[in-house]
């Protein structure tokens, strides 16, 4: 595979950053994974904004500009004969002195990969466990994803070790506000709901399209906080993000959970919207 390092492309085998990397070392840095169809990043500006914001938080230097990234993402598909993919992009502060303080660091490593796109037709429902790994709530780095995301490897490895394929985080107020790489949406009659930003989600590039398709289907989207006991009486439970698209969840904590109708609705809606390019 060829990767994009630092303004160059270059074989996997020779895409090295320094073991100096704050984003090695400190989890300094942020990333976004897109969807990729017919060559096509879907919500790239999107993510490309969500990505500006990020740095804007984490006083990070931007080093490239938006059309400088969204053609080098063109150039990487291109040079892997990849059309369908999934394509990350990580931003780190890169090296600098030793140390937590930023001063010095004023070359930030930038890079971009491809990998293999999972089926989004026929894919299977998801098991679902509550993780005891506590999220903090009202947290602003929620706004952005960081590359620090300990809580998350750890709540997935309670899900691993339970046999399960995701893990619920609970906040610190004891409501739901994600799972570990998705953001969580349950369904009440045309109602369809997720928890709110300051929930301790994360601010899902996906989890926006939804809200804005269940407009477009006719459906009232809501974001509401919810708690696990109540999640287990709703009419259906779906999760979202950029690589899988909707994902039905079958069971929580081992109890059956019901399958709407709206999520094949809405999933149908992402896949043509996902084809379309917007």
């Amino acid at each position: 595979m060829i990767v994009f390092l630092n303004g160059q492309f270059v074989p996997e085998a020779d895409a090295v950053v320094s073991i100096f990397d704050r984003g090695f070392l400190y989890g300094d840095g942020l990333f976004e994974t897109t969807r990729v169809c017919d060559g096509r990043p879907f919500l790239w500006g999107r993510h490309l904004a969500r990505l500006r914001h990020g740095a804007e938080l984490l006083q990070l230097n931007m080093p490239l500009s938006d059309a400088a990234l969204t053609d080098f993402a063109a150039q990487v598909i291109e040079r892997n004969q990849m059309p369908d993919s999934v394509l990350r992009l990580n931003l780190s502060r890169g090296t600098g002195p030793r140390g937590y303080s930023t001063k010095g660091c004023e070359k930030p490593t930038i890079a971009m990969s491809l990998h293999p796109a999972p089926e989004l037709e026929n894919a299977k429902s998801i098991r679902l466990i509550t993780a005891n790994q506590p999220l903090a709530s009202d947290d602003s780095l929620n706004q952005a994803k960081t590359s620090n995301k300990l809580t998350n490897v750890l709540a997935r490895s309670e899900a691993d070790a339970h046999g399960a394929d995701d893990a619920l985080l609970i906040n610190t107020h004891g409501d739901v506000a994600e799972a570990t790489a998705s953001n969580l949406f349950w369904i009440s009659g045309n109602t369809v709901s997720t928890p709110p930003i300051t929930s301790g989600a994360v601010a899902g590039i996906t989890r926006g399209f939804v809200i804005e398709l269940c407009q477009r289907l006719g459906l009232t989207a809501r974001e509401t906080a919810i708690t696990p006991a109540q999640l287990t009486s709703t009419e259906g439970i779906f999760l979202t993000n950029s690589v899988q698209g909707i994902t039905e969840v079958s069971t929580l904590d081992g109890a059956p959970i019901p399958q709407s109708p709206l999520t094949a609705r809405l999933r149908g809606g992402y896949t043509e919207a996902l084809r379309a390019g917007h």
